[in-house]
C-alpha cells in the first residue's frame, strides 16, 4: 500500500518558446520579395491545481520532475510555430507551496484552486514583424525565450471537518474505524498511527470528514515526537475533538490529559482554542472496575473540566450520540465559514528594468523586457543592433544607467550581450 506523504519537492521546467524565422518571399516574377518569417510558438505554462481526488504527495516522492511542452519554431511564408500545451499538476487540497527560503508562494486550500508555478517562454518574433519604412528587408528575428525552471517545496495540511486529538493509544484509530470506512492500523501499543487518516462519516443526510491525527505527547508544540508534522494537520479543521483515555496505562486522569492537550494546541496556535471543540472520554468499556462511572455531563455544559461525553468505540456505547453532535457542530461551523469560491492565483511578472553591478564591475541590466530587447538572431547585423539600442533606450535603460553613476566607456551587460556605455550628447 502506498505510504502517506505530506512533504515533497517538485522540479518544474516550463516549455521553451520557439524562435522566430528569418525568411523572404521567393516567387516567380517577384524580384525582391518582402520578409515573411513567422513567429515561434509559446512554451507551455505549469499550473499546480488542487484536486480532491489526490490524497497525498506520494506521486512526487520518487518522480519529482514535471516538464511542459515547448513551442515550435516559426518558418517561412508567415507560418507561425505551434504553442506548447500547458501542464496541470494535481496536488491534494491543503497543499502549501514554498520556495527554498521558506517563503509561502501559494496555499491551495480548496478543490479547483490553481496557481501558475512556472511560466513558459514567449516565442520569438519572425523578421516580418520588424518591417518598417527604415527597415525594408530586416535580416534578423527574435530568439526563443526559455521557460522558467525551479524547485519548490510542497507541504500538505489536511483539510478535514473534524480532527481527533489525543495522546498515543487513546483510541482515536478505533473510533474513526467505527464511525467511517477508514481502516487505520490498530494495536495496543503507543504510536500505532504514524500518519493521518481521513474518514467520511454519514449522519442522516449529512456528510463530514474526520481526520485521525497521530498521537501527541507533552512538548509536541516544541517538536517532540514529530509534533510539528502532526499538529499542522489540525490547522484547517473546523471542529476539534479532544480524546481523553479513561483507562490510561500510566494513570493520567482525563482532566490532566485535557489540560496538557489544550496547552499544546495553544502553544502551537492560540486561535485553535477558539474553534468549536468537544471533549470526550474513550475506552468506556476498559475503565478500571473500581473507578466510578464518569459523568458525561450535558453537551455544551462546560468548556473544560473533563469529558462532555464518554464512549466506547468497541461496544458502540455513546458513539451514535457523538456522531450526531459532531454533525451539529460541523453544520454550524460551515454556516459561519461558507466555502470560498474557486480561485486562480497568479504570480505577477516583474515589470521594468533593474541596474546592478557584477563582480567584475560591469553594469548588469536585469529584467525580462530588457533581455528580450537583445534576444535577436544576428546582432552582427547593423539593423538588428540599431533596433536593440532603440528598444533599450525606450525602456529607460540609458536614464537608469546615468542615475546609477555609469561613466562613458563602462561595460554594460544585457543578457548575453555586452555593450559599451556612451551617454547621449
Amino acid at each position: 500500500m502506498p505510504a502517506f506523504v505530506d512533504r515533497a519537492q517538485v522540479h518544474l521546467k516550463a516549455g521553451d518558446g520557439g524562435a522566430g524565422a528569418v525568411s523572404f518571399r521567393r516567387e516567380a516574377h517577384v524580384a525582391k520579395g518582402g520578409p515573411d518569417g513567422g513567429d515561434g510558438g509559446r512554451g507551455g505554462d505549469i499550473w499546480l491545481v488542487a484536486d480532491r481526488n489526490v490524497a497525498s504527495l506520494y506521486g512526487f516522492r520518487d518522480h519529482p520532475h514535471r516538464r511542459a511542452a515547448s513551442g515550435t519554431h516559426g518558418s517561412g511564408k508567415s507560418r507561425h510555430g505551434r504553442s506548447g500545451e500547458d501542464l496541470e499538476v494535481p496536488v491534494p487540497e491543503g497543499t502549501v507551496v514554498t520556495d527554498s527560503t521558506g517563503s509561502v508562494l501559494a496555499d491551495l486550500a480548496g478543490d479547483g484552486e490553481r496557481w501558475l508555478a512556472a511560466r513558459g517562454g514567449d516565442g520569438g518574433r519572425g523578421n516580418a514583424r520588424f518591417l518598417s519604412n527604415r527597415r525594408r528587408a530586416p535580416a534578423f528575428a527574435e530568439q526563443a525565450e526559455l521557460g522558467e525552471e525551479r524547485w519548490l517545496d510542497l507541504e500538505l495540511k489536511l483539510a478535514a471537518d473534524v480532527a481527533l486529538v489525543g495522546f498515543p493509544n487513546a483510541g482515536k484509530s478505533t473510533l474513526i474505524s467505527r464511525i467511517s470506512a477508514a481502516r487505520p492500523k490498530i494495536a495496543d501499543y503507543p504510536f500505532t498511527t504514524l500518519e493521518p487518516h481521513l474518514g467520511v462519516v454519514r449522519y442522516d443526510d449529512q456528510e463530514y470528514v474526520v481526520a485521525d491525527i497521530p498521537g501527541l505527547i507533552e512538548g509536541a508544540s516544541e517538536g517532540r515526537g514529530l509534533g510539528h508534522r502532526f499538529l499542522r494537520h489540525v490547522e484547517r479543521a473546523r471542529v476539534l475533538v479532544v480524546v481523553c483515555d479513561l483507562a490510561a496505562a500510566d494513570g493520567t486522569s482525563p482532566l490532566d490529559q485535557e489540560a496538557i492537550l489544550l496547552r499544546e494546541l495553544a502553544s502551537f496556535r492560540p486561535d485553535l482554542l477558539e474553534r468549536p471543540r468537544l471533549v470526550i472520554g474513550s475506552k468506556l468499556d476498559a475503565r478500571p472496575p473500581e473507578s466510578p462511572a464518569p459523568d458525561a455531563g450535558a453537551f455544551g455544559s462546560r468548556l473544560g473540566g473533563g469529558p462532555q461525553l464518554c464512549i466506547s468505540a468497541v461496544t458502540g456505547e455513546g458513539v451514535e450520540r457523538l456522531v450526531g453532535k459532531l454533525a451539529e457542530l460541523v453544520a454550524d461551523a460551515r454556516a459561519q465559514c461558507p466555502a470560498s469560491p474557486r480561485r486562480v492565483l497568479h504570480r505577477p511578472v516583474p515589470a521594468g528594468v533593474s541596474i546592478g553591478r557584477g563582480p567584475d564591475g560591469t553594469w548588469v541590466i536585469g529584467g525580462r523586457l530588457a533581455e528580450r530587447a537583445v534576444a535577436l538572431s544576428d546582432l552582427t547585423d547593423v539593423a538588428a543592433l540599431d533596433y536593440a539600442r532603440s528598444r533599450l533606450r525606450g525602456l529607460g535603460v540609458d536614464r537608469a544607467l546615468a542615475r546609477a553613476g555609469a561613466r562613458e566607456g563602462d561595460a554594460v551587460r544585457v543578457g548575453g550581450l555586452e555593450l559599451e556605455y556612451r551617454p547621449d550628447s
